[in-house]
Parts: structure tokens; sequence; C-alpha cells
């Protein structure tokens, strides 16, 4: 199967010229940049319930493409900035940590947390001090989720950290950063 392919173009003046046909994610010689997807909600969409603490409480399925070469590890966070009131945030609430996911880790299926992550991938700690995933469960208003991807030069320590112990242990190791963010608030479907 033929990898997308995308034209590209220069413009000088107000004339553009055709370049040639590049693969999506390839311009000037530079690789695509790091991006983590869901299937099950969009950029600045709506988490549905099924991930929450008002639903089955599993990890979302998350796609990852454009993985940096020279990356020995990928990690996760997600957290929501809005806690406990998004009107008064106090704190950033931390719902899952995932260190040492293999560099070519291209998805987490749904329930990842449950069912096993790939290699040697290891869950840290959240903020109810649990080494897995527990999903949005807002006390009030509509909170924002960020599900951030990092490319590591290093792998890391396999037990398992807390953010803050992760944002140390990365510092000077990040080779690249995505970010999904989505939002949920009680009573969302």
């Amino acid at each position: 199967m033929e990898k997308p392919q995308a034209a590209r173009f220069l413009v000088v003046g107000s004339v553009l010229i055709g370049l040639g046909v590049l693969p999506i994610g390839v311009a000037s010689g530079t690789a695509m940049a790091l991006s983590i997807t869901s299937k099950a909600f969009s950029q600045g969409g709506k988490i549905p319930s099924r991930y929450t603490c008002e639903g089955d409480d599993v990890s979302p399925p998350l796609a990852f493409t454009g993985v940096p070469e020279g990356t020995k590890s990928l990690a996760l966070v997600i957290d929501d900035p809005d806690a406990p009131d998004p009107k008064a945030p106090r704190v950033v609430w931390v719902h899952w940590v995932v260190v040492n996911l293999p560099p070519e880790t291209s998805e987490l299926a749904e329930d990842a947390s449950g069912h096993g992550l790939p290699g040697s991938a290891v869950q840290g700690l959240n903020d109810w001090k649990h080494a897995t995933y527990n999903g949005p469960c807002p006390p009030i208003g509509r909170h924002r989720y960020f599900h951030k991807l990092y490319a590591l030069d290093v792998a890391l320590s396999a037990k398992p950290l807390s953010k803050a112990a992760l944002e140390a242990a990365m510092e000077g190791h990040v080779l690249a950063k995505a970010e999904l963010m989505a939002t949920y608030q009680k009573g969302d479907p």
C-alpha cells in the first residue's frame, strides 16, 4: 500500500510553483511532528463517559505518530489543570502516568491500563496514589484533560513514577512533545 502523498509548492511573488510530490509528513527533509490522537474523542471534544468515573473508568484508545529518530522510550501523562473548580483551579490533578513505552508503539488500545501495556512500559502513580488509570471525575464544572506524549532519548526507571518524578527524570531528554486536550463535565453522555 502506498503512503499518502502531498504536493509541495513554492510561492515566488504571486506565482505558485509546483515542486513535486512527497509522502505526507515530509517537507523540506523534516519528519512529521509527534502527534497523539484518539478515536474516542477529538481535539477539544468531549470525553465519553465510558472513560470516566461515571462510566467504566477504562483508559481511552490513543494513537501515536511521528515519533522522532533517536527515541528510546515514550512517556504519557494525563492531567487536569482545572481541579477542583475550573473557575478557581488550585491543583493540576494527575489521572495517568505511563513510562517506558517502546518507541515503536503506535497505539494504546482501550483499557490498556487494565489489560496490559506494551513492552517494558510501567504505569506510574496518579494523584489517587494508584499505579493505574483513573478517569475524569470533576467535582464541579467542565474540566480540561490534557493527554501529553513525550518522546525521550532515554529509557527511564522501571519503578512507578509520579508525574513530578517523571518530569525530573525527563529533564534534558525530551526530543518531542504532543498534546491532545478534551473536556468532561459530570452528566455528559
